[in-house]
């Protein structure tokens, strides 16, 4: 279920997390992300890699997971620990994440970004198993993983960034309670935002738009001519684009908060309109 590793010289068994700058050792900060083995939350740990943060990295899929670790501890040296369950599982989201070791307990950073949407059926049509998939997985594990890791984030005066989507502004057809989740999404983050004041701890929703990655697969359940039809006639955005504005927002001076932000691509509008040219 875990897997440590690191390119670097050990260092200190009672140290933080370290990097070594114009030969002074510093302590690097730590990004916790959910969903980390494709899409976003890929993008997300390779940005963070890239500026020096280590990384916990948390994923259903084991195989696809060690990939992403194993190229990213190559590429940057960074130190990385990965942890294996589904957030939709409580038990499990609380026995991994509350029971971290100490040295990676100092979370500046958690990205909550764990999500899915599957099926786009009328209300009428619509298949149950999907919708509980999506409460389980968009809005109790979001719940699971913040509440877990809450005591390090309040430790930390930390940053908690909850992936949203357009689709929680606005509901549109056949959207029903994939569009119900990312309301909840957004109204989970304002709550925290409220009750974390206090704190000092951050609160950010992030809502894209259309954002070419594995979601209109994932969404239609492997047809691929569906899913390529979504991005069809127009420049989506990349999950790199999400990335670089996560970064953004995780590196704000500390008196700044960004609460709330809704990135598209050009061609869209808001969550029912793209302009197909």
């Amino acid at each position: 279920y875990g897997h440590v590793g690191s390119n670097r010289p050990s260092e200190p068994s009672n140290a933080s997390i370290y990097s070594r700058s114009h030969n002074k050792i510093t302590m690097s900060k730590i990004i916790l992300i959910t969903g980390a083995s494709s899409g976003l939350g890929k993008a997300t740990a390779e940005k963070f890699a890239a500026e020096g943060w280590n990384l916990i990295l948390t994923a259903r899929r084991k195989e696809k997971l060690a990939v992403v670790v194993n190229d990213i501890e190559k590429k940057y040296g960074v130190k990385t620990l990965s942890l294996i369950f589904d957030v939709q599982d409580k038990k499990a989201v609380f026995e991994h994440l509350e029971k971290l070791p100490k040295e990676w307990q100092a979370i500046n950073v958690l990205l909550n970004n764990a999500g899915l949407a599957l099926g786009r059926d009328p209300f009428e049509e619509a298949n149950l198993e999907d919708w509980e998939t999506m409460i389980d997985t968009n809005l109790k594990g979001l719940l699971y993983a913040s509440k877990a890791v809450l005591p390090f984030i309040i430790a930390q005066k930390g940053h908690i960034i909850n992936i949203g989507s357009t689709a929680g502004k606005e509901v549109y057809k056949d959207g029903n309670v994939y569009c119900a989740t990312k309301h909840a999404v957004d109204a989970i983050s304002k709550a925290q935002r409220i009750d974390l004041l206090h704190h000092q701890v951050k609160v950010t929703a992030i809502h894209p738009g259309a954002v070419e990655t594995d979601f209109s697969i994932v969404r239609f359940k492997g047809d691929t001519t569906k899913a390529d039809a979504v991005y069809a006639g127009y420049t989506p955005l990349k999950a790199e684009d999400i990335a670089d504005t996560i970064w953004y927002v995780a590196n704000t001076p500390e008196h700044v908060c960004i609460n709330d932000l809704v990135i598209t691509c050009t061609a869209q509008g808001n969550s029912t309109t793209i302009f197909k040219g």
